[in-house]
């Protein structure tokens, strides 16, 4: 919390929230986007306490932070909601492919509502659970409530997902909550069962429609819009992109109420007549496909789904399949596809479980226990990144586990009849109208056996305390040179071969002028960094591009590749190291390939500093023009003077 106020002082004085386009970090600055730069207070931002310096370069307002930027980062997004708010394909950025972006949308217009989503499945199905076993009767003035407090969302689920695709989309969220109103309106639903059709459209063909009202003459298709997904989500795209025209073209002094009023009324009927229909018929022909491929092998789709659902995880992949399991929830009724993934909790939880009971490594097993938990309850994340995927096996037995368990699913016909919670609040969603049947105890054999192999697999194979450290696999090392390498107190040696410069020819304010820190540049005459010291990595930005260091020492080092190489994000570099890893005088820590980066257009001219120099009585510089890999290239004095 130390960083909210820094945090609503810096939005401030960058124009506000309505100024920045988009917000992101590197390993020392905050880098905006800004709408006008002239809008933001350059001189107070420059003076504030916890802002090293403004700088403006490549398109970008920077404001330079130093080693808690990651940190005042959080505050930043958390203030200003930048995250929740950034439209599609507006944020100033890189462009992404096809595929990403409708990834990032999906996940944009879910993400926000997938807790209450979940909560409002496990409360219907522990309603039917509680029917099944006879502690309620489902003509009951307890059930009906609590079906209603279950059913609720899913009826006026077009609502919510108004609100958030309008939000995803850059438009105005209410308008696309009112969008929906108007689908799930009762009047208009109850039309059809009112009386007989004027004339029936499309007649025997798949699209054949009866036609009860018309819309000045032009002929409305009544569908049935409650629990629908497809529709309201193509309706706000449209929405948000005819609200933005208005905007430019309506006066500002009658913008606030006539933008809404004429976008509606465009916005609504075009739904109605066209949108609507074809998206509702699009969404059917996605369900019958859906379940056409799971009919024809239920196994094989079980144990394909099952075994990959963490890897779909791991790259966001699984945000595409969440709509489609959405829609099968509306048509046909039911869905196999978040059923088939049921086991896969569980088979990480059991390879979790072998490590705790096996590993002699205390940090390993005090991870082990509240990552086992989380899998039980669906939360595999501290489990799959804390232990298995550094573990290696444990992650390949625990999705084979999880194919098997999948595959059992599929064998047993195991179905979800609403949108559940995770692990084991997910099993009374597949319980169906007429009570518990074999497909649900399925669903309890297939985590079983899931949850029990992965435990013998991994307790048996997976090389704990053996073959494999119960620590993430150490990084490529050059060990024969750190052995040989002496080092006195005080000492930096130089990380990378090249030319020595002052830090006052950086052609960079911030290092120039030492505000983050004293030391040298090196011009490099390869592409490696190794390690100037014993110690710690404290910091290795995403990009690889920058790397902290802190030594045994105590000295805070920062090595820079380059200027502005962030914006490269990450391509020609490699790291062998990982934040948080121990590492040794020599050692190999990044990689990167000159060439391509000076052929992009950037500076290599790398930064070696320290950056708690002010804890320290003297540092001295090497005179030297140039440098190797471990000459002395720093020494620090530890006394003060």
């Amino acid at each position: 919390m130390k960083y909210d106020q820094l945090a609503k002082d810096i939005i401030n004085n960058v124009g506000g929230k309505e100024n920045v386009n988009s917000v992101v970090h590197c390993i020392t600055r905050l880098r905006f986007k800004l709408k006008d730069e002239s809008k933001a207070q350059t001189e107070v931002l420059k003076n504030m306490d916890g802002v090293v310096t403004v700088m403006k370069s490549g398109g970008q307002y920077q404001v330079v932070i130093g080693n808690h930027v990651s940190d005042v980062y959080k505050a930043v997004v958390a203030e200003g909601g930048f995250e929740a708010a950034k439209p599609v394909d507006e944020d100033g950025g890189e462009k992404t492919g096809l595929f990403n972006r409708f990834i990032d949308m999906i996940s944009g217009i879910f993400t926000p509502i997938l807790g209450v989503l979940a909560a409002s499945g496990m409360i219907k199905g522990f309603n039917a659970l509680f029917v099944a076993i006879g502690w309620l009767d489902d003509t009951g003035g307890t059930y009906q409530i609590l079906n209603a407090i279950g059913d609720g969302l899913f009826y006026f689920l077009p609502i919510l997902l108004g609100y958030t695709a309008m939000k995803k989309f850059g438009g105005t969220p209410f308008l696309g909550m009112v969008i929906a109103m108007a689908l799930v309106y009762p009047a208009l639903e109850g039309i059809p069962a009112s009386g007989d059709p004027l004339y029936t459209l499309f007649s025997g063909t798949m699209f054949e429609s009866p036609v009860y009202i018309e819309f000045f003459g032009i002929p409305v298709i009544l569908m049935t819009y409650s629990m629908s997904v497809i529709p309201i989500i193509v309706s706000a795209f449209f929405a948000a992109k005819l609200e933005k025209f208005f905007a430019k073209v309506i006066p500002s002094v009658v913008r606030m109420f006539l933008v809404p009023m004429f976008t509606l009324l465009i916005i609504i009927p075009l739904t109605f007549i066209i949108i609507g229909p074809i998206a509702t018929w699009a969404s059917q022909m996605l369900g019958t496909a859906t379940v056409g491929v799971y009919d024809l092998s239920p196994i094989i789709a079980g144990a394909f789904l099952g075994g990959l659902w963490l890897v779909f995880v791991m790259f966001g992949l699984h945000w595409g399949l969440v709509p489609i399991a959405m829609n099968n929830f509306t048509n046909p009724g039911y869905d196999p596809i978040l059923a088939l993934i049921f086991a896969h909790s569980f088979a990480l939880a059991g390879a979790i479980l072998a490590v705790w009971i096996k590993t002699r490594n205390q940090k390993t097993k005090t991870l082990s226990a509240p990552a086992f938990i989380s899998a039980i309850f669906g939360v595999t994340e501290p489990g799959m990144y804390g232990i298995a995927l550094p573990l290696k096996k444990p992650f390949i037995f625990t999705v084979i586990s999880s194919a098997i368990g999948g595959a059992l699913l599929g064998f047993f016909g195991t179905t979800g009849y609403v949108m559940g919670g995770l692990g084991v609040f997910q099993l009374p969603s597949f319980i169906p109208d007429a009570g518990i049947d074999m497909s649900v105890i399925g669903a309890i054999i297939a985590a079983a056996v899931g949850m029990v192999l992965a435990f013998v697999l991994t307790f048996l194979f997976g090389g704990i305390n053996k073959n494999e450290s119960t620590e993430p696999a150490a990084p490529a090392a050059e060990p024969e040179k750190s052995k040989v390498v002496a080092v006195k107190n005080g000492e930096i040696l130089s990380p990378l071969t090249g030319e020595v410069k002052a830090l006052a020819d950086i052609k960079d304010e911030t290092f120039a002028s030492g505000m983050l820190g004293q030391g040298v540049a090196i011009e490099p005459a390869e592409g490696k960094v190794v390690a100037p010291a014993n110690g710690t990595v404290s910091a290795l930005f995403p990009t690889n591009h920058a790397i902290g260091i802190t030594t045994d020492n105590g000295a805070e080092l920062l090595i820079h590749v380059g200027m502005d190489t962030v914006n490269l994000d990450g391509k020609y570099f490699t790291a062998h190291v990982a934040q948080g890893d121990r590492i040794e005088t020599g050692q190999l820590l990044v990689e990167f390939d000159a060439d391509k980066i000076k052929e992009a257009g950037y500076i290599l001219t790398t930064p070696v500093i320290v950056t708690n120099h002010n804890d320290y009585g003297s540092l001295l510089t090497t005179e030297a023009k140039e440098v190797k890999v471990n000459d002395v290239l720093i020494t620090l004095d530890k006394e003060k003077k």
